[in-house]
């Protein structure tokens, strides 16, 4: 019996009228049928050329539709108009961005060292090495990025630039949203003359358990929660033959604030936090969890900003009711722990419970001695992400307090150190010793700035150690096409019998290195 999947409007919490169902899951058949299909059309995808007209067709329509996208994705999510059209807008560059990189073939990374009988200590053959594509990607949408993490994606996009066809795996907060992009990507496939099936949706729980065990897939790609992503991480390693799984999980995002700068710009810093931990009602990836201020008058001061700031936060709704509900009881109990004092209370908002009220939550923060997180006992919670707008003051005492928290955080996406003037200029000491110690709990680390926002560049990192993501690759820039890749070397093989890529006169025009020397 086929199950359907409806549309929710997070703001009600009530399916969303309409002809009915968007979808249907799908079952074990019919998700053996899409990735069949899809490892198809890998052949189809090795004309490069194809994939760049594909990646620039897809982005092309993606903003012609982009009116009726943006309406669904808000009925489904309620980020609101303005957030969504600049995250379509950010999804269309990204599709362009890896055109150009199909086209430039610098990915390939092409190596070609000639043989030299005379080499020491023993002779040296003809090798040539460049990248292949994986095969079939398995991609699992996320919830709080309906296009830029979803099935029009970062991991869609890079993956169809390495040349691997696509099985998406959508999010059940935005189905709706998930057929239409879809439908861009197939017909963009199909107006570069590839095949539709390079994309294919599905739809469903156990749908998304069963592609990752499909023995057709060769990788995967998720952004998620902790145990979701855990639990498809040990389903990729449990296999016959095991897979790579790329996965985005959680992080708390550290920041700390030195004495010197909580004494220059303490007012600075604590508004920018506040902006930044209730930016899109705290549901980014990158939203700063954890925030260690100084003890003293300048630490004192950051947190009266902060005050200030937070009250004037509007309440805002959660992208559905289950987070709505794990963000109410994880918010509560972090309020109830000993040593922890709520200035400005996180909770539901104001008669949000009342018959035929929203679905509003409210922002807030709690603090906490240092001493009390680093002591023989202390709860591991406030260690923990709380996905919605709440972050966790610490303050500490000194550099020693410092240290011992420091010592406790997990992998993170982000880490942020707040400097002040003359520390920033140092060429050493302990601005530079905290960097370190940043650098080794995260893949991006930030000065003087706020983690939210992610540039879509060529030097972009967008990952961390376990648990920010199970692999050390990022999923968002250029480099994130090197998770679909696999290395492959021919040695001493015929010219007529090599690809292309790695002929003698460079016939593709690719950039490559030779004998040790970078064309």
């Amino acid at each position: 019996m086929a199950v359907p999947v409806w549309s929710v409007d997070p703001r009600t919490g009530k399916q969303r009228a309409g002809d009915g169902p968007v979808a249907t899951e799908a079952t074990p058949e019919q998700v053996d049928a899409a990735v069949r299909a899809a490892a198809a059309a890998l052949p189809a995808l090795a004309d490069r050329a194809a994939r760049a007209r594909l990646l620039r067709g897809a982005a092309a329509l993606l903003e012609d539709s982009a009116d009726a996208i943006i309406a669904a994705a808000d009925a489904e999510t309620a980020l609101g108009t303005p957030r969504l059209t600049g995250e379509l807008a950010r999804t269309a560059f990204q599709l362009r961005t890896f055109a150009e990189v199909v086209e430039e073939g610098a990915f390939l990374d092409v190596i070609i060292d000639h043989p030299d009988p005379q080499a020491v200590p023993i002779p040296r053959p003809d090798l040539r090495r460049y990248k292949i594509p994986l095969g079939v990607v398995a991609v699992y949408a996320a919830s709080n990025f309906p296009l830029a993490f979803s099935v029009p994606g970062g991991d869609t996009a890079s993956a169809l630039a390495a040349g691997c066809p696509v099985v998406v795996k959508a999010h059940p907060d935005h189905p709706a949203t998930s057929e239409l992009c879809a439908d861009v990507l197939r017909r963009a496939a199909v107006d570069a003359g590839l095949p539709a099936d390079t994309v294919v949706l599905l739809h469903g729980f156990q749908a998304g358990v069963d592609l990752v065990r499909h023995p057709l897939v060769a990788a995967a790609g998720f952004t998620g929660s902790i145990p979701g992503g855990r639990a498809l991480f040990d389903a990729a390693a449990a296999r016959p033959r095991p897979i790579p799984f790329h996965g985005e999980l959680g992080s708390l995002n550290p920041v700390v604030v030195t004495e010197a700068a909580a004494a220059e710009r303490a007012e600075q810093i604590g508004t920018g936090l506040a902006g930044s931990f209730t930016l899109g009602n705290g549901q980014f990836c990158t939203k700063p969890g954890l925030v260690l201020a100084p003890a003293g008058a300048g630490g004192d001061q950051l947190v009266a900003a902060l005050t200030g700031a937070a009250r004037q936060a509007a309440a805002g709704v959660l992208l559905d009711s289950r987070m709505r509900e794990n963000f109410l009881k994880g918010a509560a109990a972090r309020v109830a722990l000993p040593g922890v004092t709520a200035p400005v209370t996180p909770g539901a908002g104001e008669d949000a419970d009342a018959e035929g009220a929203g679905q509003d939550v409210r922002a807030g923060y709690v603090v906490v001695d240092a001493a009390d997180l680093t002591e023989q006992g202390a709860s591991d919670l406030l260690l923990e992400e709380c996905f919605g707008p709440l972050t966790v003051i610490v303050r500490y005492a000194d550099a020693a307090a410092l240290d011992a928290v420091l010592d406790r955080l997990p992998g993170n996406l982000t880490a942020t150190a707040h400097l002040g003037a003359a520390e920033a200029g140092e060429d050493g000491g302990p601005a530079a010793d905290l960097l370190r110690r940043l650098t080794a709990l995260a893949g991006r680390v930030l000065v003087n700035g706020w983690p939210t926002g992610v540039a879509v560049t060529g030097a972009q990192h967008h990952g961390g150690p376990y648990p920010a993501t199970t692999s050390t690759s990022t999923s968002v820039g250029a480099t994130a096409i090197e998770r679909w890749l696999r290395p492959v070397a021919y040695q001493d093989t015929p010219p007529a019998l090599l690809p292309p890529e790695l002929r003698d006169g460079n016939p593709l025009g690719l950039p490559r290195r030779v004998d040790g020397v970078r064309e």
